[in-house]
């Protein structure tokens, strides 16, 4: 069971992170804000808790793999990359930049710490499997985690890779869905509806497990029941919020792909303080 301790710190973690996506963003700069910060708590349950990775050795073998198949996602990745020490902060200001090591969307060639080019949606859960496949065949016993958007799951790849997961019994995946309620355009029950989702995946076989995608005791410990689920993969669907904790671009699908005013900026950043200092 999770010590208070290390859920503080953990919670900590998780504004820090959602910090430094509003400072890659700035002012002005159109950024994916809403689901960066929205799956920032699992992130970070997962980089500073759960997975075992070594910023001084990317490609270490016996490294547990992290996928982000919601690639638009990659803000809040590459804060937590960066503050492990897999490449210095200061490329955190040239997101986007023209050269830069860090793109709109995960480049494994580019960036240290990523193990895929993600965010043409629908594919993450298909790489995840032949990564989980060739671990056990190499005899490795480590992990598999991939991040997939609600709005993805109108993919019929993801359906595909699911049955597929199933098929060869990979208990070494862990699926976890960032159940925001939004895409580009709008809600999805509106869009593209892909609910109920437990059903859904429980009908494809899959261990499934429902959180408060922003309960970090919650996070941490589904991660723990995942860690002990034999003989079939395991879902998290994980409720969130669009924007979460920046008070404008909360469940707001304008900041799924937007930009920052002057003003903005300044009120994300003072809200995200005010968390910091215990305030409400």
């Amino acid at each position: 069971m999770a010590t208070e301790e290390l859920i503080n710190h953990l919670e900590e973690k998780a504004r820090q992170l959602r910090l430094s996506v509003v400072e890659m963003m700035g002012i002005g700069k159109v950024g994916h804000l809403g689901g960066s910060c929205s799956c920032a708590d699992i992130v970070a349950a997962l980089y500073y808790h759960r997975m075992k990775v070594d910023p001084q050795n990317p490609k270490k073998a016996d490294r547990d793999r992290f996928l982000l198949s919601k690639g638009h996602a990659a803000l809040v990745q590459y804060a937590a990359l960066a503050d492990l020490g897999f490449f210095p902060k200061e490329e955190l200001q040239r997101v986007k930049a023209l050269g830069g090591m860090l793109q709109g969307h995960p480049d494994m060639i580019k960036t240290p710490g990523v193990e895929a080019n993600t965010g043409s949606l629908g594919q993450g859960l298909s790489i995840a499997n032949g990564m989980a496949l060739g671990l056990r065949l190499d005899g490795i016993e480590s992990k598999v985690f991939v991040i997939i958007g609600d709005g993805e799951l109108a993919e019929g790849q993801i359906w595909e890779a699911a049955m597929a997961s199933v098929n060869f019994g990979l208990d070494n995946l862990v699926a976890i869905v960032d159940q925001n309620g939004l895409q580009a355009t709008g809600p999805i029950i509106e869009r593209f509806n892909t609910n109920p989702l437990t059903p859904k995946w429980a009908g494809f076989g899959w261990h499934v497990i429902e959180i408060d995608g922003h309960s970090m005791r919650e996070i941490v410990a589904a991660l723990e029941e995942a860690d002990a689920t034999r003989g079939k993969p395991t879902v998290i669907i994980a409720k969130t919020v669009k924007g979460k904790g920046i008070s404008f671009a909360e469940n707001n699908a304008a900041f799924h792909n937007g930009a920052m005013t002057a003003e903005q900026y300044e009120l994300a950043k003072r809200e995200l303080s005010i968390v910091a200092r215990g305030g409400c």
